[in-house]
């Protein structure tokens, strides 16, 4: 079926960001992996071409436009290129809308013109040795005294955690008032105490720094609090986890659309007993399967887009679009790496690469079982 989610200027960006990729990112990429990081010069130079902060006022560098669809852009090209080092939709579509919503006048002039030219990377640190999806379970704390809150406790998983310049912290200032004791601070490179821990070893995406981060009594402005007052950090976590959720909905969907469619290629290239691998009832059967359960997981995201934009884009939404498109991710890259037989194993071929990175995509932004029990939920069971 045709495509209609986009007008002619999402296209003409498209075509400025495949140029990007081609000449900053695809050649590059594959040393990320092994040094484990992307290099900063690659966000500035984004930058420069206006990729970060669409939502941001025109007065501060952003082009002040709050349309999801230039957002969902880079996310589809970087995962068609399987660029996942790069963390600009941890930036753009999960740290922009607090950055944008929870800040004063003070704060934006502080933060924002270099948060759209890519000079200052950002970072959210919710999870915890001891809590992941159960973000009541955190224990960093961030203890009111005077001007200041004086922050301790550890986060793991951090998206960006070795580059970040600016880490919102989920943290715990009334530590006996359960939810309604979250507060969201923002911890800048430099202070006294923050220390950032190792460079994760993970499965896959291996460019991306994925960091624990350490703050031993931490002293942060109160200044650097994300809205006006204490307590309102839950609430604001709930407030922008489905648009965190959809973005790897759109991810999840463009990876499998561009597995699908290198193994296509492959199946009609590849000879077994003297004729394409893909001639064999077996092989078009499973290409079936995966080209119609993709189409259809890529509109039912492309109507979440349009409810996002519309501002309609509920919680259920959101849970539906990431634990179904992530699942049929995994299915897809799978299947198409037995498709590759012995070559899928061989870390050379993108579908190898593919299938590491994609294993993550039901745990973060809350696990495929988290999803159905919002979900579940909302029956009034």
């Amino acid at each position: 079926m045709q495509r209609d989610l986009f007008d002619e200027e999402h296209l003409l960006f498209r075509e400025t960001v495949r140029a990007f990729m081609a000449r900053e990112v695809v050649p590059h990429h594959a040393r990320w992996e092994q040094d484990g990081v992307v290099p900063r010069e690659v966000w500035k130079k984004a930058g420069e071409l206006g990729m970060f902060g669409f939502s941001v006022p025109e007065e501060y560098g952003g082009s002040g436009i709050r349309d999801f669809r230039y957002n969902a852009v880079i996310v589809e090209e970087l995962m068609r290129n399987n660029a996942t080092g790069l963390g600009f939709s941890l930036h753009n579509d999960v740290v922009a809308p607090y950055l944008v919503d929870l800040t004063d006048g003070e704060q934006r002039r502080r933060w924002l013109p270099g948060f759209v030219s890519g000079e200052l990377i950002t970072a959210i640190a919710m999870s915890e040795p001891g809590a992941g999806s159960d973000l009541q379970g955190i224990r960093t704390t961030a203890i009111r005294e005077g001007d200041h809150y004086v922050v301790n406790g550890q986060k793991t998983f951090v998206t960006n955690g070795i580059n970040a310049d600016l880490v919102i912290v989920v943290a715990k200032t009334d530590p006996e008032a359960g939810a309604r004791g979250t507060t969201l601070v923002v911890v800048e490179r430099g202070m006294e105490g923050f220390e950032r821990g190792r460079n994760l070893d993970k499965i896959g995406m291996k460019a991306q720094d994925t960091a624990e981060l350490f703050f031993d009594n931490v002293r942060v402005p109160v200044a650097n609090r994300l809205g006006p007052n204490d307590g309102e950090g839950f609430v604001q976590l709930m407030n922008n986890l489905p648009q965190e959720r959809l973005s790897i909905a759109v991810a999840a969907v463009a990876a499998a659309e561009g597995v699908l469619e290198q193994t296509i290629e492959y199946c009609r290239t590849r000879q077994a007993f003297g004729r394409s691998i893909g001639s064999f009832q077996n092989t078009r059967f499973v290409l079936a399967e995966l080209a119609t359960e993709t189409e259809i997981a890529r509109h039912y995201v492309d109507k979440c887009i349009r409810a996002l934009n519309a501002g309609e884009l509920t919680a259920v939404d959101a849970a539906k679009a990431k634990w179904w498109t992530t699942e049929v991710q995994t299915k897809v890259i799978d299947r198409c790496l037995q498709l590759h037989g012995g070559y899928g194993y061989m870390t050379e071929y993108p579908v190898a690469r593919a299938w590491m990175d994609s294993r993550v995509q039901t745990i973060y932004g809350g696990t495929t079982e988290i999803m159905k029990e919002i979900i579940g939920r909302s029956f009034g069971f």
